[in-house]
């Protein structure tokens, strides 16, 4: 039995090993982005809306067939009241009645077709709502990604940067033990690296905060939390287009923001329609149907018959319960209703011109998002240009800085260089190194915001 426990604990504890390594097994970008559009509170709430958005399309829809409604009553009368019969009785009694009513709207100034067509377009805008604000969440994620690449780069470098300051204490302890080098240097050195290890805590710390960043926009928790290291490769989009008037004239036809604007248009128009109809006539028809019942408190529920066969006329008394009673009280209607406007107080004029300024403020609206999505790409396109630039130049740079510390390192391994003036071109060349991993880092980011205007994927 022992043996038997045992074997279920070591089950279970391998396989919580093997959760947890499941659990923290890297991130790649498209798992980020792909956890983002499926777990984003935003998203779901977005999505919630495109709902009611279907429901306020069933509602317009049902309000060009009849409505149709039902009513029962219960009663108690005393003292002097009249009774079915229409004669005034002093008895107390009780009663019911019930009725079935129906009524549709035949013409209404064309108001409920304006509706329907508002609730049709309310389903367009609220999808495209959604595909806004699922393509500004993958744009950030691959923001946050690629922060986290760029820190990883720069711990790279100044980890390489301890590894050198370190083996330049080493070598130059043993050349002052040797008494070849004065302790002076020594100390410079020892210095230099408490600044490197400075360094690399400072970028460990932006690391982090990059990656607490990227954990915070999936909502997860950002313990264990890490993303793949991805190699990189200079994108061609610069290339394939000459001009930012090519990304523009492709994403002002695709764009889901322009598109909603374009739909508020239309929309607004509708809602002119409807404030317009207030100045129409009404047409609607109705029916029903009722009955009733009497019960006299005390009596019988009996009723005279007359009959005139007889000289003279004989009265009887016949049996009117509940459903004799339904049956003879039973009645129909049925009738037109015409509603003609005549003044109300310029209220529906007041409603039709806030309409129309609404409409004017709509179709500005729309011209001010296609003038922000030309100046977005068009800046876009700059930076990337310049971003481009300023790699190429960064790694010119890092080139010649690679060289120059090279020989500093020889000339100070000779004793010719001292320990100040090889700093210096150690830090030159760390600032090149940083210099150009930024500069790839903001033209791939460039290039990828780009690419998003042109519909291309932002994960690959």
């Amino acid at each position: 039995m022992n043996k038997r426990k045992s074997l279920i604990w070591v089950f279970a504890t391998l396989c919580t090993v093997f959760i947890q390594a499941q659990d923290k097994k890297a991130w790649t970008l498209e798992d980020c982005v792909n956890y983002a559009l499926e777990n984003n509170i935003s998203i779901k709430q977005t999505e919630l809306d495109t709902e009611i958005a279907d429901q306020d399309l069933i509602t317009a829809k049902g309000d060009f067939l009849p409505n149709l409604s039902a009513n029962a009553s219960q009663n108690w009368n005393f003292g002097s009241f009249i009774g079915q019969d229409g004669n005034r009785v002093s008895i107390d009694s009780r009663g019911n009645s019930f009725g079935v009513n129906t009524g549709v709207t035949l013409f209404n100034g064309f108001r409920k077709t304006s509706v329907y067509q508002q609730a049709k377009l309310g389903i367009e805008s609220s999808q495209l709502q959604l595909d806004i604000l699922k393509d500004n969440i993958s744009v950030n994620v691959v923001n946050s990604y690629l922060n986290i690449l760029l820190n990883k780069e720069n711990l790279k470098v100044a980890e390489e940067q301890i590894l050198i300051s370190e083996k330049q204490v080493q070598q130059l302890s043993d050349l002052v033990d040797a008494g070849v080098r004065p302790r002076a240097d020594l100390y410079e050195v020892q210095a230099q690296l408490a600044s490197d290890r400075e360094r690399l805590t400072n970028v460990q710390n932006s690391l982090d905060l990059a990656l607490l960043g990227l954990t915070q926009l999936l909502q997860i928790s950002n313990e264990g939390f890490d993303v793949e290291d991805i190699e990189l490769s200079l994108p061609e989009v610069l290339v394939e287009h000459k001009s930012s008037n090519d990304i523009f004239n492709y994403a002002i036809q695709n764009r889901p923001e322009i598109k909603k604007a374009e739909l508020d248009i239309e929309t607004s128009e509708l809602s002119v329609d409807i404030a317009k109809s207030a100045y129409y006539p009404t047409l609607s028809f109705g029916a029903g149907l009722g009955t009733s019942y009497q019960h006299f408190q005390g009596q019988k529920d009996l009723r005279a018959v007359v009959d005139q066969s007889t000289n003279p006329p004989t009265i009887s008394l016949v049996d009117n319960g509940f459903m004799q009673q339904l049956e003879d009280n039973l009645g129909y209607n049925f009738g037109f209703r015409l509603d003609i406007p005549i003044f109300n107080r310029f209220q529906t004029k007041a409603n039709v011109s806030r309409a129309e300024i609404n409409k004017k403020r709509i179709e500005l609206s729309l011209d001010q998002a296609k003038q922000d999505l030309r100046s977005t790409i068009e800046q876009a396109y700059a930076d990337a240009k310049a971003a481009f630039k300023q790699f190429e130049s960064s790694q010119v740079s890092l080139d010649a800085q690679k060289e120059s510390f090279k020989n500093a390192q020889e000339s100070y391994n000779l004793g010719v260089m001292n320990s100040f003036e090889f700093e210096q071109v150690r830090n030159r060349l760390v600032n090149a190194e940083a210099n150009l991993i930024n500069a790839k880092y903001n033209f791939v980011f460039t290039t990828k915001v780009l690419d998003f205007y042109l519909g291309k994927p932002i994960t690959e």
